[in-house]
């Protein structure tokens, strides 16, 4: 068994600053309530194992994925390359792009969501507002249909900021809650636990190299967005 697969984490890049994830749906970014292992200490220890080292392992989480959203996902091995990585999330450099299985084709096809967001922590959910109220966030995002299968469609999404539960909520506020995302409005939910939103791409300025850097998360196996394939003629 490799270490990977021994840690329950997939690498898809690395170097001395960063290393890049593939998120499962059941994994949470960092330790919460519910005490379940989070990636981060996965990451420790596969680091710690791996280039035996003797102390406390550092990694750093500049940003985060809600546990049931699968794809890329940033831990960096520095302290200078978290405060750099914070900075470029904070400061929306940062360009992410997602793939999304929705059951209702959006009208228009194509299109800019800007909403205002207000969050309620007792049922961790966002609410979307047309127009800025009290204590709300603003959102934008846009979005294009790429595909459809017999009973789903593809939509790919590229966020400007980012918000609690933003593609979710603004999704599910144009009729088109993602599949599997019951507190949104979805039918039923996911075999797996998860909803099908993927993190599907990210691309940034390395924080210590200076060079662009571009990093593609491939599907989890036997997922639904392997319908949607270049059989289609969809670049995904």
């Amino acid at each position: 068994m490799s270490l990977q697969k021994k840690y329950g984490i997939e690498v898809l890049y690395e170097d001395n600053h960063l290393v890049v994830l593939n998120k499962g749906v059941s994994d949470i970014v960092q330790g919460d309530q519910t005490g379940d292992e989070s990636l981060d200490q996965k990451l420790k220890g596969f680091l710690k194992e791996r280039d035996a080292k003797p102390g406390n392992v550092f990694v750093g989480i500049p940003h985060r994925l809600d546990r049931p959203v699968s794809g890329v996902v940033v831990y960096t091995k520095t302290g200078k390359a978290l405060s750099r990585m914070t900075s470029l999330f904070r400061e929306k450099e940062v360009e992410k792009t997602y793939l999304a299985v929705v059951g209702t084709i959006p009208d228009p096809t194509a299109a800019t969501l800007e909403h205002y967001l207000t969050r309620n922590t007792k049922q961790n959910k966002s609410y979307c507002h047309p127009n800025a109220v009290k204590d709300a966030k603003h959102a934008v995002l846009h979005y294009r249909y790429l595909a459809s299968s017999d009973r789903y469609h593809l939509l790919e999404i590229r966020l400007e900021t980012g918000r609690h539960h933003q593609i979710r909520a603004q999704l599910a506020a144009i009729g088109c809650p993602i599949k599997g995302d019951v507190k949104y409005g979805a039918r039923r939910p996911n075999r797996d636990g998860g909803i099908s939103l993927h993190a599907r791409r990210i691309s940034f300025l390395h924080p210590v190299k200076n060079s662009q850097l571009e990093v593609v998360a491939p599907f989890p196996a036997r997922d639904i967005f392997h319908l949607f394939g270049e059989d289609q003629g969809v670049k995904l």
